[in-house]
């Protein structure tokens, strides 16, 4: 009895629920088919479709909102706890530049090279020849002149290009120009009037290293014997040792020294270039000076017993052999352009009279012999009426 009782409350239960639920269903189908009928359908179901549309953006905006309102210390720490930590290769090179983004200033691009300027060297470099180097070769080297490389190394060249050897060891100067000493003796406005330069040229010029106070005038520099500087676009004249000119005297050379080594009358011969060169290796003076107050004619230059006396031009001999007026051994050399130059005091002669030589060309030795109290080449330069000063017609020392 118990059990039918149940099962017969469940079904009308049942019963009653489904019929309510109908019921509603039915309602809400008889309502949307009324409006069906009224045309009204397709605007409710465009309505709806909106208005959900716009239910999901609002949604979306305020996710958006609310992860933006976070601070960026707790954006980062949550990308980190998120991601592993990868650190990026990325070579400098392959960056792009980066272009108007709204920095003022200038941007630049990276550039991992330095990049140094070039500057003008200033100070003598030094050359070991090298086999095969030719002079013109080594001047292309350094962007100067072949002239200047002659002219910082004339006791090695003697301005012969068959003079460079391997091994040999050149004075490269940092601009063309000359390379000379400076002995003193004379003024020195004069001595750089000479290389056709101005004093302060050589006085202001970096690599000679003068303090211009310390020098004082210009024209008189108090600047050390000795000193070798640089002439910067000095003046340079070759020597031409091997040139020999022929002429035929009109007028007939003779030593204006007479002795026991006089040639007498020469009518033919080499005449000189014009210009002279030393007639020693060294330039400097050993005992006096050219002098006509002291009745000193010529100028007495350094130098040991046997080295070489050059002839100081081309000409020829005129005068080889003794003399008794205190000269000793001597030579005395006729240029054919007014000129006479005389040796003396020689411990060896290697010319004899009448031979034509050239410039540069050995013509004896250097010794002690006449009146002289030690080695040295007693040196003077004639005219057909007088003597004149060696520093005269001589290049700076």
């Amino acid at each position: 009895m118990k059990n039918d009782f149940k099962e017969n409350i469940g079904d009308e239960n049942g019963k009653d629920g489904s019929a309510a639920t109908k019921k509603k269903r039915g309602a809400l189908a008889q309502w949307t088919e009324s409006l069906i009928h009224m045309g009204l359908g397709e605007s409710i179901l465009r309505v709806g479709t909106h208005a959900l549309s716009i239910a999901g953006i609002i949604i979306v905006i305020a996710l958006a909102r609310a992860y933006l309102n976070q601070s960026p210390d707790s954006l980062v720490r949550g990308a980190q706890a998120q991601a592993p930590t990868v650190t990026p290769s990325v070579e400098i090179e392959s960056v792009p530049a980066v272009e108007n983004i709204g920095i003022s200033g200038i941007l630049r691009g990276a550039n991992i090279h330095t990049i140094i300027p070039s500057r003008p060297r200033q100070d003598i470099v030094n050359y070991t020849v090298q086999k095969g180097d030719t002079i013109t070769g080594i001047a292309d080297k350094y962007g100067l002149q072949p002239k200047t490389v002659f002219a910082a190394n004339y006791e090695i060249l003697q301005d012969n290009p068959d003079n460079l050897q391997p091994d040999q060891k050149l004075k490269i100067l940092p601009v063309d120009g000359v390379y000379w000493q400076w002995l003193g003796g004379i003024q020195f406005g004069g001595w750089a009037e000479y290389f056709k330069v101005k004093p302060e040229d050589i006085i202001n010029y970096p690599a000679n290293h003068l303090d211009p106070v310390a020098v004082g005038d210009y024209a008189n520099a108090n600047i050390p014997k000795d000193t070798w500087l640089i002439i910067p676009g000095g003046y340079y004249q070759y020597h031409v040792p091997g040139q020999i000119s022929w002429i035929s005297r009109d007028n007939p050379a003779s030593a204006q020294v007479g002795g026991d080594g006089s040639c007498g009358v020469i009518t033919g011969g080499a005449i000189g270039v014009g210009s002279f060169v030393y007639p020693t290796p060294k330039h400097a003076l050993s005992g006096y000076d050219y002098s006509v107050k002291s009745n000193h004619l010529g100028i007495d230059l350094m130098g040991n017993e046997g080295d070489n006396v050059y002839a100081a031009d081309g000409g020829v001999i005129v005068y080889a052999g003794q003399n008794s007026y205190g000269y000793g051994n001597m030579i005395m050399v006729d240029h054919g352009t007014g000129f006479q130059t005389l040796y003396a005091h020689l411990s060896q002669l290697f010319v004899a009279c009448g031979q034509s030589v050239s410039q540069g060309q050995t013509i004896g030795a250097v010794g002690n012999t006449g009146h002289s109290s030690g080695p040295h080449l007693h040196f003077e330069v004639r005219t057909a009426s007088t003597v004149v000063s060696p520093w005269d017609v001589l290049p700076p020392p």
